[in-house]
């Protein structure tokens, strides 16, 4: 299998993230002495920094960790709907989705307290330790990556004319950031700097990360975050809108503990957050495999994987939520996936069709049933969640989220993927150099589905990053930006790992990151306006032509994609009884990058 990079290998640790600089934050505090968890906290930080486009504060985290000698644990960095944020306060606005900005889509931010309870619990560092990094990223500049430049263009009259705010920090002098300058973000190091002064005092370690995390529920942070979701903003309706999260909100939330939902197959152990996240759809593709696979890389290999994602994200649409019952149970027994394996035949679908999980009746939104079509030549100024807001004339997405992996010296294991509260999501908050979130607009305003919008619940992410195990123990983390995406990419990527472990003598990371992979988007869309291709299949331009015209003739859609466009995995691994640590990262894009010794 052709590389781009070899798959590094190691002992002392490994990180691979999708930028070089939270790679290298990362890995200076493993050399420190610091941990799995305090390198990915440092990590996550300068990803705030570094990939502003992708990322912020008050975005969110789904955090999946490995303890050495441990159980595997989902950290929820999943914000709620405030308690104002009903369907008919929506209704009354006249809207019939969220929209994809402003602050009527904002949840209670997540990430902060996510990173900083893994810390509290799990690390060794202090906060001033870990942030380090970021403040000095923010206050003494970093040369930006070319997208950071590109996505400030695109926002650049609604940031002249509406979101000064974000002019200030993103088009100073009237420029956007360029490759090869460094760009400053003053007012965000001046805000860790100002965290970490007021809690200075607090006591130990653990007593001044618990005070930081009060600081962003009630302080300075909480209070300018209200303050802002209480401005006017103009949004993708076309109104500007007031939001509804408030002080109390802020007050009452915080990041939580939950066993990871988890699926056996073929020796391995895939654990994933919970059906409130695009998680269980990764379970859900490998309970859909036959006992025995097709060639790797055939037609019949990519018709199968394609046709079974559809089926999985038809469930997806019509269970997925932070509903009380979602029939997980169900949907992964052997009996359910028997029956709805037999609805792969050698032709393409184009139907949505969610299946009936102990007998329930599946109910899909309005929207979803009459969906139209994603539309093509996209201006992404208007896009509310602007990473994969809607589809263009080419088949391909724009933009990504990031995702962070880590793995030590002791054998501790993470697994993140930082998205949300990103530069084109609202407004930057003056005091603070970071703006609040968007995750309501992947929220119904139609009342009884598993992911209606509603006081207290978390909205569906699509965030959805990944541990597997061989004999209990963990082996594997990884992930990968791209909405959507990310759980078909991932497939793949695992398939090819561990379908092609014995014959290449070990795990070839990066072999199965850089193979040709596709995406599929026959199913309503996470993002505002929640657009669909039906029968539609994106391969990269690498792929086989055999395949494709293969592909063609049983009825998919296809369009070719560029030759390097389809994901940004990240992967870390570990060889318990080698003693081996091995990590790779992606090459499209080029900012990702392993690191590791």
């Amino acid at each position: 299998m052709f590389t781009t990079r070899p798959t590094l290998q190691g002992t002392f640790g490994m990180v691979s993230s999708t930028h070089w600089l939270a790679s290298q934050s990362a890995m200076a505090v493993l050399e420190d002495g610091g941990n799995a968890y305090d390198a990915a906290v440092a990590g996550a930080f300068v990803l705030h920094v570094v990939e502003p486009h992708l990322n912020g504060p008050a975005g969110e985290v789904p955090i999946l960790l490995a303890p050495a000698g441990g159980e595997v644990r989902v950290l929820c960095g999943q914000g709620v709907a405030p308690a104002g944020a009903t369907i008919e306060h929506y209704r009354s606005l006249g809207l019939d989705l969220v929209p994809g900005t402003g602050p009527l889509a904002a949840a209670v931010p997540g990430a902060f307290d996510a990173w900083m309870l893994l810390l509290r619990d799990h690390g060794t560092k202090s906060l001033a330790d870990v942030l380090k990094y970021a403040i000095g990223y923010a206050e003494d500049g970093h040369a930006c990556v070319e997208n950071v430049g590109a996505t400030v263009e695109t926002v650049r009259e609604l940031f002249e004319t509406e979101w000064t705010t974000s002019a200030d920090v993103y088009l100073p002098d009237g420029r956007s950031p360029r490759p090869g300058e460094l760009f400053r973000n003053p007012a965000l190091g001046a805000t860790w700097q100002r965290l970490l002064a007021e809690v200075a005092g607090a006591g130990d370690r653990e007593a001044q990360i618990e005070a930081a995390r009060e600081v962003w529920r009630s302080g300075f942070i909480a209070e300018a975050l209200v303050r802002q979701a209480g401005r006017p903003t103009m949004d993708t309706s076309g109104e500007r809108h007031t939001g509804t999260l408030t002080a109390a909100d802020l007050a009452a939330w915080s990041a939580s503990y939950e066993a990871p939902a988890s699926h056996d197959w073929n020796g391995w152990t895939l654990c994933k957050a919970g059906p409130w996240s695009q998680g269980p759809v990764l379970l859900q593709q490998l309970a859909l495999l036959p006992p025995e696979l097709p060639a790797y890389g055939s037609a019949d290999y990519v018709h199968l994987l394609i046709e079974g994602c559809k089926l999985a994200m038809a469930d997806r649409e019509a269970w997925y939520g932070d509903a009380d019952a979602v029939p997980l149970d169900d949907l992964l027994s052997a009996e359910y996936n028997a029956a709805r394996r037999r609805l792969i035949d050698g032709k393409a679908s184009h139907e949505l069709r969610p299946g009936s999980p102990g007998g329930r009746d599946p109910r899909l939104c309005e929207h979803a049933r009459v969906v139209a079509p994603a539309e093509p030549g996209f201006d992404p100024m208007g896009a509310g969640e602007p990473t994969v807001a809607r589809l263009a004339a080419d088949g391909g997405t724009r933009g990504d989220t990031c995702h962070l992996d880590v793995v030590d010296r002791w054998g501790n294991m993470i697994a993140a993927t930082p998205s949300g509260g990103w530069l084109q999501s609202n407004p930057v908050v003056p005091e603070l150099g970071f703006p609040l979130g968007t995750r309501l607009q992947m929220t119904w305003l139609e009342a009884g589905l598993p992911n209606s919008l509603a006081p207290g619940r978390r909205p569906r992410t699509t965030l959805t990053p990944s541990i597997a195990l061989r004999g209990g123990v963990p082996v594997l983390a990884f992930g990968t930006p791209g909405g959507d995406q990310q759980d078909q990419w991932q497939l793949h990527f695992f398939l090819a790992v561990a379908t092609r472990a014995k014959a290449r003598g070990g795990l070839d990371l990066q072999g199965a990151i850089d193979a040709p992979n596709w995406h599929n988007d026959s199913f309503p869309g996470s993002f505002y306006p929640r657009g669909m291709r039906p029968g539609s299949v994106t391969v990269e331009s690498r792929m086989d032509e055999a395949v494709v015209e293969e592909l063609r003739r049983r009825g998919h859609d296809v369009t070719i994609g560029d030759a390097w466009s389809e994901g940004r995995l990240c992967a870390v691994a570990r060889d318990p009884e080698a003693g081996i640590l091995s990590a790779a990262a992606n090459p499209r894009g080029m900012q990702g990058y392993a690191v590791g010794r």
